[in-house]
């Protein structure tokens, strides 16, 4: 009982660092984007794995798996593609928003933003937000509702951004994963997914140039 408490005062202290950490990284800009993001997402890793020690374990990764995190970062992908174009149409303020994002680029090459998105950003977040957050709301609230509130959980902390479209990119993201996570039970196909769409949406073929 006192191991659940403890483990439920980390979640709630990690979920309030999150908020904190993406209002520095996104609202107050203090250092460079990709350095903080990096260091942040590894930082909520941390804290996680100080509660859970066994939280990361990549044994019996199967081919199934790493097919599905191909596949669906291709099919997430075209999903912000046509996204974006229709999101045009309904939001007239969606290309300043999406181009504030974008507009990070310019703070490192591409080999660095590609290696911190493919190697630490995009797995960390799996790790924490799915790994962690959805699964220990999971083993609390059952499946459903914690995948559900773990998703909102995720959208709402990128409310503190004021980017409207931030906010609805990370709603459809949550959805996304966390269904995938759901289903198959393993780190492996969110983290394959997440990392290749990150890489390919900001780096190979950014949706705003």
């Amino acid at each position: 009982m006192e191991k659940q408490e403890s483990k439920n005062k980390v979640i709630i202290f990690s979920l309030i660092m999150s908020t904190v950490l993406w209002f520095v990284i996104f609202v107050l800009k203090p250092f460079n984007f990709w350095i903080e993001m990096g260091v942040s997402i590894l930082s909520l890793v941390m804290v996680a794995l100080f509660s859970e020690k066994n939280l990361i374990s990549f044994r019996n990764i199967k081919l199934r798996h790493i097919l599905i995190g191909i596949i669906s970062a291709i099919i997430l992908y075209f999903v912000f593609y046509a996204g974006n174009i229709v999101s045009g149409y309904l939001f007239p303020f969606k290309d300043a928003q999406i181009a504030s994002v974008y507009s990070n680029r310019a703070q490192g090459n591409s080999l660095l933003i590609g290696a911190l998105l493919l190697f630490i950003i995009g797995p960390g977040e799996e790790i924490y937000w799915r790994g962690f957050i959805q699964n220990n709301l999971a083993k609390k609230i059952g499946e459903d509702k914690g995948y559900i509130f773990a998703t909102l959980l995720y959208a709402g902390v990128h409310i503190i951004t004021l980017n409207f479209m931030l906010v609805v990119a990370a709603l459809v993201c949550g959805i996304y994963w966390g269904w995938i996570y759901k289903k198959e039970k393993s780190l492996v196909p969110i983290i394959i997914s997440h990392a290749i769409w990150d890489f390919t949406v900001f780096v190979l073929f950014p949706l705003m140039q």
